[in-house]
């Protein structure tokens, strides 16, 4: 699409669930729940521009510009709407594509997602410091990476559950070999992180899910993006379904895969899937986000939230 080589599976029946994979990881990070979802869904798995097997070009790697690629390939495919999966950074994009095409988005689920809060791990955040690039392709060159990829994947398998997401580490480390793959990741990086943390939020626009079902999946020992941005989710989109997996960490679906379909698919179950209605939407749009919550006085205790003032229509 567009000149570029777009890499990824589709395999199943019935209503389609599009995955969309984290940073540096590709359509792979869904392998364990892949044939499981696909006994009852169409499942549509990418690899992201810029991993995995598609081009790693120069090019637009905001979250908007990953939203848009994700309507043309399921337009290419003939696919009208999908149920879309995000996690971690895939998260923030699935976001972004419910709010750009909400007409194509039945329900919307997130997993361990960006766009919740500003906290995310400093491993992330270093990689918008100045000589990433240099000081990563010293660390890639093969025996340097051998020895590291091969020391995480035995912590990974140690029994320590705060390093059992090192194996996925391991693969992303690896991928970073590639020069291509290493630019497009700081890309990505530095459109959604700056040193402070997080830069993409769903706060301000968290509001709309009024209209689309929403679904939050966390592990109880994520030590990438904090377990309690899935409570920030709760407070931001009260009627969004929150799920925490116990002795689960930034992988939930990799770590317990019989239970990460069990949700999705009783999700998808008890919803009935969104239909964009395009008065509702501006009615919302109008009425505005939850304005940040209004003290009493200077140190007093914050009221609750209340709706922007509706803005007055001319008579």
């Amino acid at each position: 699409m567009h000149g570029h080589r777009r890499a990824y599976v589709i395999t199943g029946s019935g209503p389609v669930v599009l995955l969309l994979h984290g940073l540096g990881c590709d359509h792979t990070t869904w392998a364990p729940v892949i044939a499981r979802l696909a006994r009852t869904h169409t499942v549509l798995a990418p690899d992201l521009l810029g991993h995995g097997e598609s081009d790693k070009p120069r090019a637009d790697y905001s979250v908007g510009g990953y939203a848009n690629g994700m309507r043309d390939l399921m337009t290419v495919l003939g696919i009208d709407t999908a149920t879309v999966v995000g996690h971690s950074f895939g998260g923030g994009v699935a976001m972004q594509f419910a709010y750009q095409f909400p007409e194509r988005t039945e329900r919307l689920v997130l997993v361990g997602s960006g766009g919740l809060g500003p906290e995310v791990t400093p491993a992330i955040r270093a990689i918008t410091t100045p000589g990433f690039h240099q000081v990563m392709g010293a660390l890639a060159v093969p025996g340097v990476r051998h020895a590291t990829t091969a020391a995480l994947k035995l912590l990974s398998r140690s029994g320590v559950r705060h390093l059992r997401d090192l194996d996925e580490v391991a693969a992303i480390y690896d991928s970073l070999q590639d020069a291509r793959t290493r630019a497009a990741i700081r890309h990505v990086v530095r459109a959604v992180v700056d040193w402070k943390g997080q830069i993409i939020t769903m706060a301000d626009r968290a509001y709309l899910t009024e209209a689309m079902p929403m679904c939050v999946v966390w592990g109880a020992d994520d030590q990438v993006i904090p377990v309690a941005h899935a409570s920030n989710a709760g407070t931001l989109a009260p009627s969004a379904r929150v799920e925490i997996i116990p002795d689960a960490g930034h992988f939930p679906h990799k770590d317990h895969p019989e239970r990460f379909v069990r949700i999705v698919r009783d999700f998808i179950r008890t919803t009935e899937p969104s239909r964009h209605d395009r008065e509702r939407w501006r009615e919302l749009l109008e009425e505005g986000a939850l304005v940040a919550p209004v003290h009493a006085e200077a140190g007093g205790a914050p009221l609750a939230p209340v709706r922007a003032a509706r803005r007055a229509k001319p008579a």
